[in-house]
């Protein structure tokens, strides 16, 4: 007999009589030599023969009683390498795990591979774009003016410049919401290195070094899916972490792919003066919307001189001295490009090859991102997966909720589901596409009752006072409920509809109360107004501030 004494702590109970309950489902399980449940210190202290019952399966016993959970080894506590909850990755889902496990004073690790913390967002990510798409923004703005009274100007810059402010931004926002952080993280050490399993409880960092823990949260993001393409991988070609790093404006772009990621990348550098071709594989851009959303942007990307080719398939790519040639076929017929650089921007991919998920037989869908469940569950016991390593949205802001989430069903019991039934979501390009909830499309296949109500910005005061009225404010109710279940939008300024729209879907929220609601006249939100009256009334032929 090999005697060993563990001291854990135990969430879910709420009365002694858990404590006592959890003592009684243990009765007579080989192994336990002894053991005392307290329900007001919240621990369990036990005495096991190792011979019969490992540690491990002590702690899958507990937690396969009722809602009771382990949240710590509190014997364990000083041994190096040993932790309650090792999370693998370092973006937003990563640290919004680490902040929940810090206020729970788990002992956490956190690992960081590959990009720097804060993950794509901060880094080639969220962050870079925007802050390049603004930039353009206004070189455009000011050589556009619908006002007759104001004359257009050229405005000069220094890209180099831009780019440097960029890095500036970059950096300044790390340190800001990411490394100034840890100082005040207690129960929470980062190191830097690749993790692979080993077995469901431990990790080895680097090829050498050997961690352990109760649970984990697997969080390392994905990158840029780069297709097969005869000839691709022998030509410099750029991804968003790349381009951004780009000192000298491109002459010229060709752009592979369509999602948002390429059309906000197209917008923006055709605005600095690129010349940009965009092409895609099927038929549209932003292939899984509605053609009126695709067919309204695409008229304002072209008019803008961006050269949208879709339907095209690309036969093989080339390096021609400083040039790259680019064949594709479209409508049976084949044709060549040539430009001075090419970017991927054709999906992502989860970063798991380091990870070798094979050890512990982790279940990846047909994409190769982790199955979860609505818990964050994956098909192993103890491990968890969140942000777009998974086959959940990929949005910087659903990975931080998904992160606090992990954290509390595996250590405080609970079965916390993600809901992302009135998720919004935002292109941008300008106009912006935003989206909130179901289209037409998803009400079908959901077998929904549904009415569009479609408010064009020409309807819209706050638009036509500022001479632009692109793009459409579209509205989808449920015709039995007279309730909203989803709503796109092409607009400048569009996203900033989206959060009065998240609201009225999540809470149940009337179209008829939408449109007994004050909105401000001269406000874009009036617009959400407007479409409501639309469900019922011809706009047209009705006056200002109408109600």
């Amino acid at each position: 007999m090999k005697e060993e004494k563990i001291q854990v702590e135990i969430t879910g109970m709420t009365c002694e009589h858990c404590a006592k309950g959890i003592e009684k489902q243990l009765e007579g399980k080989a192994g336990i030599i002894d053991k005392s449940i307290s329900y007001k210190q919240g621990k369990g202290e036990f005495t096991i023969d190792t011979n019969k019952i490992s540690k491990d399966e002590l702690i899958e016993a507990i937690d396969k009683i009722g809602n009771y959970k382990v949240s710590n080894i509190l014997t364990d506590a000083n041994e190096a390498n040993n932790y309650d909850l090792i999370i693998i990755g370092g973006g937003s889902s990563a640290f919004s795990a680490a902040l929940k496990a810090n206020g729970l004073k788990l002992k956490t690790l956190l690992v960081n591979g590959g990009l720097p913390l804060g993950g794509t967002c901060v880094n080639v990510g969220c962050v870079p774009s925007k802050f390049l798409i603004r930039a353009a923004e206004n070189i455009h703005k000011a050589s556009h003016s619908p006002f007759k009274g104001i004359k257009p100007v050229k405005p000069t810059f220094d890209f180099k410049q831009i780019i440097q402010q960029k890095r500036e931004l970059v950096s300044a926002l790390q340190k800001k919401k990411y490394l100034n952080l840890l100082t005040d993280l207690e129960f929470v050490k980062v190191i830097e290195g690749f993790a692979q399993f080993e077995d469901t409880k431990t990790i080895v960092v680097n090829g050498n070094e050997k961690y352990s823990a109760l649970k984990f949260i697997i969080a390392t993001g994905s990158t840029t899916a780069i297709p097969k393409i005869e000839g691709l991988e022998k030509v410099p070609y750029l991804t968003n972490e790349s381009l951004f790093e780009l000192e000298e404006l491109p002459q010229s772009l060709i752009i592979l792919g369509a999602g948002y990621i390429a059309l906000e990348i197209a917008q923006a550098y055709q605005r600095f003066g690129t010349e940009v071709t965009i092409l895609q594989r099927s038929e549209n851009i932003l292939s899984k919307e509605a053609k009126d959303v695709t067919d309204e942007l695409s008229k304002h990307l072209i008019a803008e001189g961006i050269n949208i080719l879709t339907g095209t398939n690309i036969e093989r790519v080339s390096k021609d001295g400083d040039k790259i040639k680019l064949e594709y076929s479209k409508s049976g017929k084949k044709a060549t490009l040539e430009t001075s650089h090419i970017l991927v921007a054709t999906g992502i991919k989860a970063n798991i090859e380091k990870l070798a998920p094979h050890k512990i037989g982790l279940e990846l869908n047909t994409n190769g991102h982790i199955k979860v469940n609505e818990h964050l569950e994956t098909n192993v016991p103890n491990v968890f997966a969140v942000g777009d390593v998974t086959n959940l949205p990929p949005f910087v802001y659903t990975a931080a909720y998904e992160g606090n989430i992990a954290v509390s069903n595996a250590f405080q019991g609970t079965q916390l589901k993600v809901e992302f039934t009135a998720l919004p979501w935002v292109v941008f390009t300008d106009p912006q596409v935003a989206g909130v909830g179901m289209d037409e499309k998803e009400a079908e296949k959901n077998k929904i009752p549904y009415q569009i109500s479609v408010l064009p910005l020409t309807e819209v005061p706050r638009s036509l006072a500022a001479l632009d009225t692109r793009g459409f404010i579209k509205l989808i109710r449920n015709t039995e409920t007279d309730q909203l279940i989803g709503a796109r939008i092409v607009a400048p300024e569009g996203s900033e509809l989206t959060m009065e729209i998240n609201l009225a879907i999540k809470y149940g929220i009337k179209v008829k109360d939408l449109v007994s609601t004050l909105h401000p006249y001269l406000t874009l939100s009036e617009g959400v107004k407007l479409a409501s009256i639309g469900f019922t009334s011809d706009i047209t032929k009705l006056s200002c501030c109408a109600s």
